[in-house]
């Protein structure tokens, strides 16, 4: 069989989406599913089950070789379970088995869902050429993954990276992980916007509460929306510095909804950054905007999966 592509699912908690995707992260096939995510764990499988079908039912499905899974976490690799926290359906959900039945038996890898982004931006995208990354997704959470060495490092789980749960305020607001002070709890977008209206930021005309509302808000001069980005940088900086001091990495790349704000997340948070990043070695780390997009999940799991192909073959 002339295996030169392999199947992609990007699974998380608004869309199931699938690829047949080539060795050089060109996409040829897609299929997507709306998540249910709030029904139970069958039916979100069968959701799964429906993308995939769309790819085994291609002429191209011959040609893949393994398949790769990005998915909402927490994730565990060793045992191929899920559990992610926008699925309450999914507890310990034994996703690779079910998968691999589904695919016919092919070798399925999994990852989260932020490991995966980090392997399609080292793959294709903004830590292209970098040895040392981190790669993060700030948006209605915030996730992450490092490359070390060279090498996409997931971790014995598939959770390396999970920058969002580092503690950046010892004694701030408690943590939906149980954790407090949580990067995710001052940075993703919904404590943006949590934040701003907290501290007397209101909406327009048209009512918009989110963080890209305040984001508009705060490059119009709105003190309230301003500060509340300055804070979000503030904690995004103090975890990656801790991140860079840790492991060394010299590159952190930002990408989900809340990146996408520009220069009102970036400029404070490369002026936050020198005020972490004080140690000789990570004084040289960069900050740069993600560039793989709404592909990221789905480039990144095709990445897993050529991995997975290759170790499959090194070992015949």
């Amino acid at each position: 069989m002339h295996t030169d592509l392999v199947a992609a699912l990007d699974i998380g908690g608004t869309k199931i989406a699938g690829a047949l995707v080539d060795g050089h992260g060109r996409i040829l096939l897609r299929a997507q599913r709306a998540t249910p995510a709030q029904e139970d764990g069958d039916t979100v499988m069968r959701a799964v089950v429906e993308t995939l079908g769309e790819l085994t039912d291609s002429p191209l499905w011959g040609r893949a070789g393994a398949l790769g899974i990005g998915s909402a976490g927490p994730v565990d690799a060793s045992t191929g379970t899920v559990s992610p926290v926008n699925v309450p359906g999914w507890r310990d959900y034994p996703l690779v088995s079910r998968v691999r039945e589904a695919a016919g038996g092919l070798p399925v890898e999994l990852i989260g869902d932020g490991v995966a982004i980090t392997a399609a931006e080292h793959w294709q995208g903004a830590a292209r050429g970098h040895d040392n990354a981190l790669c993060m997704v700030v948006s209605t959470g915030v996730g992450g993954g490092l490359v070390l060495n060279g090498q996409l490092h997931a971790g014995p789980t598939g959770n390396a990276g999970h920058i969002g749960h580092i503690s950046v305020d010892l004694d701030g607001d408690p943590c939906p992980c149980g954790a407090r002070g949580c990067v995710e709890r001052i940075a993703s977008g919904p404590n943006i916007a949590r934040r701003a209206l907290e501290n007397g930021w209101r909406p327009g005309p048209d009512g918009d509460t989110s963080a890209a509302a305040v984001a508009d808000a705060a490059r119009g001069g709105d003190p309230v929306a301003v500060a509340s980005f300055q804070r979000a940088a503030q904690a995004l900086a103090a975890g990656i510095a801790a991140t860079a001091t840790l492991v060394e990495i010299d590159i952190a790349v930002i990408g989900g909804g809340v990146g996408k704000a520009g220069d009102v997340l970036f400029e404070p948070l490369r002026k936050a950054l020198g005020d972490y990043a004080t140690l000789s070695f990570v004084q040289r780390l960069t900050i740069v905007p993600a560039q793989m997009g709404t592909d990221a999940g789905l480039v990144g799991a095709a990445a897993a999966a050529l991995a997975k192909q290759a170790d499959t073959a090194a070992a015949v």
